[in-house]
């Protein structure tokens, strides 16, 4: 798997497709965008509701976000670690779903 520990610090690293890097940046980079503007309208005192519409569209942002990785993460990480015949793997996934389910 291209799952691997930094032998230094112990924690997980995994190594992505330039094109699946830049995906879920490109996702990263339009939340951060939106969350700037966010800050502007607070600075200049825009009425609450239309800031309140910006940060469901940034939580939106997020959430595609979250389903994008979570998708290449099923795919590549958990299906090779089942067929590894790696059965630990379906607990930490459903202790994940359950966290992004709050």
């Amino acid at each position: 798997m291209s799952e691997k520990n930094c032998p230094h610090c112990g924690t997980r690293h995994k190594e992505r497709s330039a094109e699946e890097q830049k995906k879920l940046l490109a996702r990263l980079k339009k939340a951060e965008g939106q969350i700037r503007g966010i800050e502007k309208m607070v600075e200049e005192n825009i009425y609450c509701p239309d800031i309140l519409i910006q940060v469901s569209a940034v939580q939106s942002a997020l959430n595609s976000f979250n389903k994008e990785l979570l998708g290449c993460h099923i795919r590549s990480c958990v299906a090779e670690d089942i067929r590894e015949g790696n059965d630990e793997t379906i607990d930490e996934l459903v202790n994940v779903l359950q966290k992004l389910m709050k």
